[in-house]
């Protein structure tokens, strides 16, 4: 398994200098011996599960934000014995991890007495937490809400004076962005504060099984905590019964003949019926349409609120699915009664009544915890960043209106310090009545970053680099984003292949049952879902909880990247379709319209060219 070193990738010629874009501290170093070494010994893997393509410089903030979240509840707050945290980096614009294990036996040992303590107390006081983290969360989406952007105006009024106010709109600009920015951090920090104790359980549960039953497929550990009800369903339900609601009503045919949402509204505003389903339509969204149309994590991804032609693309679907008499729901008890079936197979063969003991309460503990891993998603990624993102659009309305960019969408070619400082030198600007030094220097130097951008985006990121270690053991590395010796091994032979056209098979892991066959659609975004066609299947980087209505149009999904607790894993659990994630280069290699095999019992995607 040979894999690039970190030092010996080349800057994309025409970006020489592209380092600036990003914090300091991700760039792979040279001229520091002691890193470098360290940088070499280590085994670092593209993170394409949160970042399916390049990173912008501003985007980096959520990167930053997780780099700090998991390390620090790993190692600072919980001490997870094995691990420590996860080092990044980034390479042409790509973000690499390096998980940091635990390497001394004994250490380990000094860290178990912390971690059962720690853990432990929320653990049994997991429901009681949970309920308090709702509350924080949903106090810290209302702050943001209702936290003012203000204007630059050309004389303050009257009452900074008689009220004696002390304070200009400049300077409250500048609390602003960096309470906006605090708000983000701060976000952040709760989305980690239950999660890695979350997958620690699932992990936990795995681990006793695997060593109960060391042939048991991982698969069939993951189907006996399926069938779990979680918030992150509640989106798509919205637009089930918005669906079955248009039928009923009689306004069904006014939603699937239009693929634009403003002549649909227009038409159903003529009549009492379609008034009625448009009142549906507004309570459903706040805040169920606050899902991004990706991962979250980048400015790019819309929320249906920010396009509804995406859920009118949903419900549209479902309508054509009820008027053919199919049944739109999750198939749950069908899901429960074969998790149910398998938990009883495997439990039957345990003899030991202390190990039956053990297995009940480990598999008591991941159902108890797995919703949060889910639900925390909609409350973080998605509708906090989604009021997020629309902030962040004012500060740069305002920073165009000034000059100091060319367009709103410039600013996410900026660092969230250089932001800073350029707000500082428009806001002093503005008070001294001169013009802003960041007006010649940032469309500039937005201009040369558009067109390194554009050079990353071209470029295909290697899925791992550094040297692979011996046994992948850190178990996060493996539940979530798929890496084992096994994977990167199928890895590196699809790298190494001399004419990547001829490529018949990848593997991956296995990540839902099921054998299935039919056409592929490569999707890499929302806008390509609209694409998909009835008993197709989906092809992508990874998905995210707002493309729910595909999994009702799909055969099965092959993700680039992804373990058994990625979301393409457990949706199509969810839905009894047959996935296999992690497969490294499906994008790369799959193209829109071949014919494929997928096995999701045993990871393996055919391909008949």
């Amino acid at each position: 398994m040979k894999f690039p070193k970190p030092h010996d990738v080349k800057d994309i010629p025409g970006t020489e200098g592209w380092e600036r874009m990003y914090p300091y501290q991700y760039k792979f170093v040279t001229d520091d011996p002691e890193r470098k070494a360290y940088e070499e010994q280590a085994f670092w893997f593209y993170d394409g599960l949160h970042y399916p393509e390049a990173i912008y410089p501003f985007d980096t903030i959520w990167d930053e934000a997780w780099y700090l979240g998991l390390s620090q509840y790993n190692n600072r707050i919980f001490q997870v014995p094995p691990v420590r945290g996860v080092d990044h980096r980034i390479i042409n614009g790509y973000v690499y991890i390096s998980p940091v294990p635990v390497m001394d036996p004994e250490e380990i040992g000094k860290r178990v007495p912390n971690f059962m303590e720690r853990a432990g107390y929320y653990y049994k006081n997991w429901a009681e937490l949970e309920a308090k983290w709702e509350v924080k969360m949903k106090a810290i989406i209302k702050e943001i809400e209702e936290l003012p952007i203000p204007r630059l105006p050309d004389l303050e009024d009257l009452s900074v004076v008689t009220d004696g106010v002390g304070e200009s709109k400049g300077f409250h600009l500048l609390k602003a962005y960096d309470e906006l920015i605090n708000l983000g951090i701060q976000c952040w920090q709760y989305h980690f504060e239950f999660l890695n104790l979350g997958y620690a359980a699932y992990v936990f549960f795995l681990d006793f099984v695997q060593k109960l039953f060391p042939s048991i497929p991982l698969q069939r550990v993951t189907q006996m905590i399926a069938g779990v009800d979680v918030l992150m369903y509640r989106s798509d339900d919205e637009l089930k019964k918005l669906a079955k609601k248009a039928v009923q009503l009689g306004i069904d045919q006014i939603l699937t003949s239009r693929t634009e949402w403003t002549d649909a509204e227009a038409e159903l505003k003529k009549n009492p019926k379609g008034k009625e389903w448009l009142a549906a339509l507004e309570e459903a969204r706040y805040p169920w349409f606050h899902v991004s149309t990706g991962t979250g994590w980048s400015h790019s991804d819309k929320s249906w609120n920010d396009d509804l032609n995406i859920p009118l693309s949903g419900i549209a679907t479902y309508i054509s699915q009820l008027r053919q008499g199919l049944d739109i729901e999750r198939p749950v008890e069908k899901v429960r009664a074969e998790r149910d079936r398998i938990t009883a197979e495997y439990r039957d063969l345990i003899t030991s009544d202390e190990d039956r003991k053990t297995f009940d309460d480990l598999l008591g503990t991941a159902k108890t915890v797995f919703p949060y891993v889910e639900n925390h998603l909609f409350y973080v990624e998605h509708w906090f960043h989604t009021v997020f993102w629309k902030k962040m659009r004012e500060v740069a309305a305002i920073m165009k209106d000034h000059g100091m960019i060319e367009d709103v969408e410039d600013v996410w070619y900026m660092r969230r310090d250089e932001i800073k400082q350029g707000l500082w030198d428009m806001v002093t600007a503005w008070a001294t009545g001169v013009k802003p030094r960041g007006t010649a220097v940032w469309p500039k130097e937005i201009a040369w970053r558009k067109g390194v951008m554009q050079k990353f985006q071209e470029w295909s990121p290697p899925p791992a680099i550094g040297t692979a270690p011996e046994v992948i053991k850190e178990p996060f590395t493996i539940v979530l984003w798929g890496v084992t010796n096994s994977s990167i091994s199928d890895w590196s032979e699809v790298q190494d292949a001399t004419d990547p056209d001829s490529i018949t098979a990848l593997k991956g892991f296995a990540g839902s049952p099921g054998i299935v066959e039919g056409k592929a659609r490569v999707c890499r975004n929302a806008d390509d879902i609209r694409l998909l066609q009835e008993g197709e299947i989906l092809v992508a980087p990874t998905t995210s909880p707002s493309w729910a209505p595909a999994f009702a149009k799909i055969k099965a999904a092959v993700t680039d990247v992804g373990g058994v607790m990625s979301h393409a894993a457990i949706v199509c659990r969810e839905y009894g379709l047959p996935a296999v994630v992690g497969t490294g280069l499906g994008t790369k290699i799959i193209k829109t319209g071949m014919m494929l095999r997928v096995d999701g019992s045993t990871g393996l995607v055919t391909i008949d060219r």
